[in-house]
């Protein structure tokens, strides 16, 4: 799959255009899943590359930004690695990743139109949200782009909600089931297990100091939609995935910067890698159970303690699991 910052890409500018979806699609949920689906099946149709236009940042946390209350914007399901790597998978051509800003979206419904879709994408099928809007104060609508690609060359499709077992499949769906700590809900709406993906960090190796060997992944963004301390899975340490416990959040006990890291601890750590075999790997870790919140411990004695029992309860999660299948 083909990536691009923006327009002027040569290879973006082909003589047949593009079968083309907009959206944030963040998660990449079940919903997304199939809107990507029919417009992969409708790009082969016509003969076009498929194309997915996003955003970044969110345009919810550009608003919010600018009317000084960040809080309001929605906390972050996938980082954008983890968001590409899905609609990858779902068998895109390209993305095209838009910096959303003030002069995006001051935009009026008819400039967005000629410069994103006509001029930029050479869009010949638009595939959009049964909610979607465009343009400054969302004045475009499903019914002023359809008659907008009349006169642009482009047909417009929409898709309509999509629900799994009576709920509609949405990413504030997936938000709330990660923030009550639903992990099995949060699969369901996302047809896999939630996982964050990154290369190893270097940190200040206090695991190993209390016992604790940890891959540290930074969450690319301030507000995670899930926080806590989970029982995992970690692939990419070898052949087989490993099981662990992790934290994602601030770290409260040992520094007060803000940022968001995700520590995982595998229970047994390969031996081929030896001590400093896992910095610099692209792991994913999938979060299957949320055990508590994040805790701040009042000494880093108190914080191996509870380090150590967060461990034995993910490894007793495991044995459960284990028994529970052999049934």
């Amino acid at each position: 799959m083909q990536v691009f910052r923006g327009f002027g890409h040569r290879a973006l500018l082909t003589p047949s255009g593009h079968a083309l979806t907009i959206g944030n699609f963040d998660g990449v949920h079940r919903g997304h899943q199939a809107m990507l689906a029919l417009l992969t099946n409708e790009a082969r149709h016509r003969g076009l590359p498929s194309c997915v236009l996003t955003f970044e940042p969110h345009p919810r946390d550009f608003f919010a930004e600018r009317a000084g209350q960040v809080q309001a914007a929605p906390r972050r399901i996938s980082t954008l690695r983890d968001k590409l790597a899905e609609i990858e998978r779902c068998g895109v051509d390209r993305v095209v990743v838009l910096r959303f800003d003030a002069a995006f979206a001051g935009q009026l419904p008819q400039v967005f139109v000629e410069r994103v879709l006509v001029r930029g994408v050479q869009a010949r099928y638009v595939l959009v949200g049964d909610d979607f809007s465009y343009g400054a104060k969302r004045a475009g609508s499903y019914a002023t782009l359809d008659e907008a690609g009349r006169s642009g060359g482009f047909d417009v499709a929409r898709m309509m909600s999509y629900e799994v077992h009576g709920l509609r499949v949405s990413s504030s769906a997936v938000r709330e089931s990660l923030a009550a700590g639903d992990l099995p809900r949060a699969e369901a709406l996302l047809g896999r297990p939630y996982a964050i993906s990154g290369h190893v960090l270097h940190g200040r190796k206090l695991g190993r100091e209390l016992g604790f060997r940890t891959l540290n992944l930074r969450f690319g963004h301030p507000r995670p939609a899930a926080a806590g301390i989970f029982v995992v899975r970690v692939h990419g340490l070898g052949a087989a995935a490993l099981g662990g416990v992790a934290s994602l959040g601030v770290r409260p006990t040992v520094e007060d910067s803000g940022r968001m890291l995700l520590e995982a601890h595998v229970f047994d750590w390969p031996a081929s890698l030896g001590a400093e075999g896992g910095y610099g790997r692209v792991v994913r870790v999938e979060l299957l159970h949320k055990m508590h919140d994040e805790v701040h411990y009042d000494s880093l004695g108190a914080l191996a303690r509870g380090i150590a029992a967060d461990t034995s309860a993910a490894r007793q999660w495991w044995l459960q699991r284990a028994a529970a299948q052999n049934r």
